[in-house]
């Protein structure tokens, strides 16, 4: 059992209206490597994690990935709130918001839709933390790549804090990892 806080971990300031932005940004609300595909993979393969500290910081992580993807359903919502129709036309945005308007839906900036497909779990608790250390790697090289085509400096400052939180999260599971071989490894005695 948890408790939501009504508000965002970090502060989302958004100083323009850019649905371009928008629609790039949006790879991380519903792409394969975003933050709804993050939660939702250390949510499910908690379970099968041989340790008690494995099951929570899976549990932490992937709780604290939704809310990031919290967050960023909030930048998509704030960069596209106050565009008109004119400013949304031609831009990439354009193709979302004929299927949905201006609410978020998770898909890749490609506009393919998510999909459970996206994320891994396979009762390996070092295959599984393998590819959790990747995911979080792939996710950092994306927020790298969306603060270099942010012109909108409240963006900005959110991304760069997201991105560092995938960071936090890879040393993390680099730490679970030894704690899972460590147990894997030990002797037992019957």
């Amino acid at each position: 059992m948890w408790f939501y806080e009504k508000k965002l971990q970090y502060p989302v300031r958004v100083d323009t209206t850019n649905p371009t932005l928008a629609a790039m940004i949006i790879e991380q609300f519903g792409g394969a490597d975003g933050e709804l595909s993050a939660g939702v993979r250390y949510l499910t393969q908690r379970w099968t994690m041989p340790t008690n500290q494995g099951k929570a910081i899976l549990t932490d992580i992937g709780t604290e990935e939704l809310a990031h993807w919290e967050m960023i359903g909030t930048l998509v919502w704030k960069l596209v709130k106050d565009a008109t129709v004119d400013q949304i036309k031609g831009t990439p945005f354009e193709a979302h918001y004929v299927n949905h308007g201006k609410s978020p839906f998770p898909h890749s900036a490609a506009g393919e839709a998510w999909t459970a497909s996206y994320i891994g779990s396979k009762d390996d608790p070092i295959a599984d933390l393998h590819e959790d250390m990747a995911a979080e790697e792939k996710a950092r090289a994306t927020y790298e790549w969306l603060i270099r085509v942010s012109d909108d400096p409240g963006v900005t400052d959110t991304l760069r804090f997201l991105r560092e939180r995938e960071i936090v999260h890879f040393q993390r599971f680099g730490e679970v990892l030894m704690i899972v071989q460590d147990e894997i490894n030990k002797k037992k005695c019957y």
